[in-house]
């Protein structure tokens, strides 16, 4: 099944051009770097890096979105860690994520290395999962595949602000579940 597509509309006054939530920034090079002779992107103005935008969406409401760095592999709906100085993410993982504390997003286009894009950090985000049913209303775990998440309970391994949102359980066949987040992170010990 592909991942659905979503018609999250900006709702957050800007001046300037937003890109839209699901899409990715290819970036530009500073008049300064390129004198410099530094050739480091930057998201399109007015857009940087960490800023914030409320979106909504006819049938998944209102969601928070974060402007991030992509990482090789990443698909719409997988789930990211970022770090909070460089805006980087990285697909989340048992490893990168067991009993770290970090912050989570969830991808809203293929945002690939060297990309920019929008991560869903709080609302309705859907959500790339393994291959179990899903029951309504229940914690969500990392899984081992990387991006995808679980709700088979793992020791060290729950994601902190975040739940299935499903009124009804998700057949194993089916590869996404709208998960309720509010900016979500790794449990921490």
């Amino acid at each position: 099944m592909a991942y659905p597509t979503t018609a999250y509309k900006v709702v957050t006054p800007q001046i300037g051009f937003t890109p839209p939530i699901a899409s990715t920034d290819t970036g530009i090079i500073s008049p300064a770097a390129v004198s410099s002779g530094v050739a480091t992107l930057y998201p399109v103005a007015p857009a940087s890096l960490g800023s914030t935008v409320w979106a909504t969406d006819p049938t998944y409401g209102s969601g928070e979105f974060m402007l991030l760095v992509g990482v090789n592999g990443t698909t719409a709906g997988m789930a990211v860690i970022y770090n909070t100085t460089t805006w980087q993410t990285a697909l989340l993982t048992v490893a990168n994520g067991k009993n770290k504390g970090v912050p989570i997003a969830v991808a809203m286009s293929n945002c690939t290395a060297g990309l920019f894009g929008w991560y869903q950090v709080s609302g309705n985000a859907i959500m790339l999962k393994t291959s179990v049913a899903v029951t309504p209303g229940v914690p969500i775990y990392i899984s081992a595949t990387s991006g995808r998440i679980k709700v088979l309970t793992s020791t060290g391994q729950q994601i902190v602000g975040a739940q299935t949102a499903n009124l009804t359980t998700i057949v194993t066949t089916t590869s996404t579940v709208v998960v309720t987040i509010s900016r979500p992170n790794t449990e921490g010990q």
